[in-house]
């Protein structure tokens, strides 16, 4: 059973997505997704734009995923506003919206865990200990439910985008996927729906994340060595008042592993807190 916001179709099971996207592919459609957990905001919206730059009709899933939170990650705190998020949808140019209940994804019996043991040894990986393993088999699950040509994702979740694009050519799910750059707000911060935890102190700090990793970026452009750099920059976020710092790191932009020296793909990672709110944010060292 599907129900309608204006110019949106939503829908929340399998077999309804999947016969709307037949109905699709019977005249010659080609289809794009855009997985996200909702609280949408205008990252989200140039994502369904990107989509249709590639493919006739965008799918956009909203669906909070309780295998991607650990215990001390709360679940009940993330935002969920599914008629905003339509609307918004609606207005962007999206074609559908697919909203399962936790029951629909896990149904009874639900034992089955894509576990991926690449890209994840260090950044997010040993401080969310099953994060990346309930994101592979959820997105594993709607890649399949929806079979699209291609599947969207922003770099902020840069990590995420490099287990995804392994799961995909691992498992030769035959999806295309395009990762999108980060949208930032005027001073930087890149939008997350997180942001709307921070409190008005916070949010004035926030951006000290961007301005620290471009800088560093650019000593290392200059050839500083990337040890010093990196402590630089650590030091000037705790002068922001940031003070902890999950992590602020170069890696290779491909396998991401560590490197100890920049170089033609090298990428800045940074984690920290503010307050109760986890932000995470990354840049290509060669970007201007």
């Amino acid at each position: 059973m599907s129900t309608t916001a204006p110019e949106l179709t939503i829908v929340r099971t399998v077999a309804a997505l999947r016969a709307e996207i037949a109905a699709w592919r019977r005249s010659g459609a080609t289809v794009g997704l855009i997985p996200t957990m909702g609280g949408l905001h205008a990252g989200h919206l140039a994502l369904v734009e990107r989509t249709l730059r590639e493919v006739d009709r965008a799918v956009v899933t909203i669906f909070v995923n309780p295998k991607q939170f650990g215990p001390t990650e709360d679940i009940e705190r993330y935002p969920r506003q599914e008629m905003r998020d339509a609307g918004m949808l609606a207005e962007s140019g999206a074609s559908l919206l697919f909203a399962p209940s936790v029951d629909e994804m896990y149904p009874a019996g639900f034992t089955t865990n894509v576990s991926v043991t690449r890209f994840i040894d260090g950044l997010d990986g040993p401080l969310r200990p099953g994060h990346f393993d309930g994101v592979a088999t959820v997105v594993t699950k709607l890649l399949l439910q929806a079979l699209p040509d291609v599947a969207i994702f922003g770099e902020k979740d840069y990590q995420q985008l490099q287990v995804i694009r392994r799961v995909t050519q691992d498992l030769d799910i035959p999806v295309r996927i395009i990762g999108a750059p980060t949208v930032r707000e005027a001073d930087g911060l890149a939008m997350s729906s997180r942001n709307a935890y921070l409190s008005a102190e916070e949010r004035a700090m926030a951006p000290a994340i961007h301005r620290t990793l471009l800088a560093v970026a650019a000593r290392l452009r200059a050839g500083e060595p990337a040890a010093e750099a990196l402590s630089l920059g650590r030091q000037a976020l705790a002068n922001a008042g940031i003070a902890r710092i999950d992590y602020l790191d170069l890696r290779d932009g491909e396998t991401l592993a560590a490197i100890a020296a920049s170089n033609s793909r090298a990428r800045l990672f940074a984690a920290a807190w503010l307050g109760r709110t986890r932000l995470i944010d990354n840049i290509a060292v060669a970007e201007l």
